[in-house]
């Protein structure tokens, strides 16, 4: 059957350059396990887990089946003054393997939504404790949290914010931990660890009192991964107890067995206050995010509350929507079950081994990686990001979907990856990246 041209004229991308995109549209249709295929049914490995977001590989049938038997049965309700039952059940799986401590879980539909969230549950959380003064918030240079007005404020990626100078949220950035030094770092550099100093600077700058929390990725994954030095989050955490500073980890990427343990705050030994979620929790299926917070937190902010009212004036028509919750649960049993997060952390190495192949490859400039997830920095285009953006498209071409931000290509594949299908994913990589000129 041939297939009838698209009209493009409608849709407006995102994070696209939809100009380009028009003239030389890069489609999928169907996917399974690691594999994607195009409308002309040519095959496309998946080495960024779709978006990082289908670590158990696409076209998951438990899935499936749980999302159409919850939308033959409950398929929505509100969750203000409302709710279903499932949500509590999600909650409670969330807390079995969440970080010790970490057993409150509000629900929104986004890694974006779920910053904003944790943003004002640490206002409010200090204005219950008597703080109303803390409302200036810490973020990191190279950070990546999202898009909606709080996360754009936080963003250490001055791309994000370029555009966008009216900001609702009061914030001073950290220096990132990348430097030259560690090029070729595989795992945890081990200089590095002053640079969480800055925390502490900031501190004596503007005031302790003033700061309501420091916002942190583990890794720093949008920017390219980039793994934080050995002692750095220890460090953040220290400081951020010192000045009764809450410390909030952004695991929207890093979540759900990236690190080999279910959450990066497990695998670095650190435990936040707050961590927001998102991506892996519903394999990508059903948008849905979540912050989780420490017990202690949530009930500050109940107990500040006499009035009948709602404790938090916050929440999204789809805040826990029953059809996400199903999926997020049949999601959390296919990692239970299949054993996931033990199955990437026995993957590392041979992972690790094939991105650090790459290393004298004449568009290669760093390598960088923990557990599942790396980064691969190009050498220099013409002007930033258009090295990054034709790489992405020539591998697209050679059969190999990843993400590239700027000049930086993320490879993470899914967790259920065969030693094979990586073979042949580095294998594309050797192809493009081998190439001596690139005209960008």
């Amino acid at each position: 059957m041939t297939q009838m041209p698209i009209n493009m004229d409608h849709h407006w991308m995102p994070f696209t350059n939809n100009r380009l995109f028009h003239q030389e549209p890069q489609m999928f249709e169907k996917a399974k396990g690691v594999r994607y295929w195009t409308p002309e049914g040519r095959e496309v490995l998946d080495g960024s887990s779709g978006l990082f977001t289908c670590a158990a590989g696409h076209g998951r049938p438990e899935i499936a089946e749980a999302v159409y038997s919850q939308l033959q049965t409950l398929d929505y309700t509100p969750h203000f003054q409302r709710a279903s039952a499932n949500s509590f059940e999600l909650a409670e799986k969330l807390a079995g393997i969440l970080p010790e401590g970490l057993d409150r879980v509000f629900f929104a539909s986004s890694g974006s939504e779920a910053v904003d969230s944790a943003i004002k549950i640490c206002m409010a959380y200090h204005k219950a404790k008597g703080e109303p003064q803390r409302t200036k918030f810490v973020s990191r240079s190279w950070g990546y949290h999202g898009v909606n007005l709080g996360g754009t404020s936080l963003a250490g990626m001055v791309g994000n914010r370029r555009d966008f100078g009216g900001v609702t949220v009061d914030v001073v950035h950290m220096r990132h931990t990348w430097s030259e030094e560690q090029r070729y770092t595989c795992g945890q550099p081990e200089t590095g660890v002053h640079l969480a100093d800055d925390l502490e600077e900031i501190c004596k700058t503007y005031g302790g009192e003033t700061i309501a929390a420091v916002f942190v990725e583990p890794i720093a994954g949008s920017i390219g991964t980039i793994v934080p030095p050995v002692g750095y989050l220890k460090r953040l955490r220290e400081i951020a107890d010192k000045y009764g500073i809450l410390l909030v980890f952004d695991e929207v990427i890093t979540g759900f067995g990236r690190t080999g343990e279910a959450f990066a705050a497990q695998e670095f030994g650190v435990t936040p206050d707050v961590m927001t979620m998102a991506k892996a929790l519903t394999n990508g299926t059903i948008p849905m995010s979540a912050v989780a917070v420490k017990t202690e937190i949530q009930q500050a902010i109940f107990d500040s509350i006499s009035a009948d009212r709602p404790e938090l004036m916050h929440g999204y028509t789809y805040s826990a929507h029953p059809v996400a919750c199903a999926a997020a649960l049949a999601t959390l049993g296919i990692y239970e079950k299949d054993g996931l997060f033990a199955r990437g952390r026995a993957l590392s190495p041979t992972f690790l081994d094939a991105v650090f192949s790459l290393r004298n490859l004449p568009q290669v400039s760093d390598l960088r990686g923990y557990g599942m997830m790396s980064g691969i920095q190009l050498t220099p285009g013409a002007t930033p990001g258009a090295k990054g953006s034709l790489v992405q498209r020539k591998l697209f071409d050679a059969g190999l979907h990843v993400k590239a931000t700027g000049d930086a290509v993320i490879f993470a594949p899914p967790l259920v990856t065969e030693e094979g299908d990586l073979g042949a994913m580095v294998d594309i990589l050797q192809k493009v990246l081998g190439q001596v000129e690139l005209a960008a």
